[in-house]
C-alpha cells in the first residue's frame, strides 16, 4: 500500500503535546489588529488545543506527526 502524505502547510501550523493532543495557535489574532482591544490581543496570544470535533479530519491530514 502507498504511505499517505501530510498536509505540509497543516504540519507547520499544529504541534503534538506529550499525551498526544494537538495545540495551535489563536485565530483572529494579527490581521487588522489595530481595530482590536488590547484585552483581546492578549487573550488571543500563546496557543489552545485543538477542539474534539476537528481532531479527526485533523489527524487524517498529519497521520504522522
Amino acid at each position: 500500500m502507498p504511505k499517505m502524505k501530510t498536509h505540509s502547510g497543516l504540519a507547520k501550523r499544529v504541534k503534538r503535546t506529550g499525551s498526544g493532543k494537538l495545540k495551535r495557535a489563536h485565530a483572529f489574532a494579527y490581521h487588522k489588529a489595530e481595530t482590536k482591544s488590547s484585552k483581546r490581543k492578549r487573550n488571543l496570544r500563546g496557543t489552545t488545543l485543538v477542539s474534539n470535533s476537528d481532531m479527526k479530519r485533523i489527524k487524517q491530514m498529519v497521520p504522522y506527526l
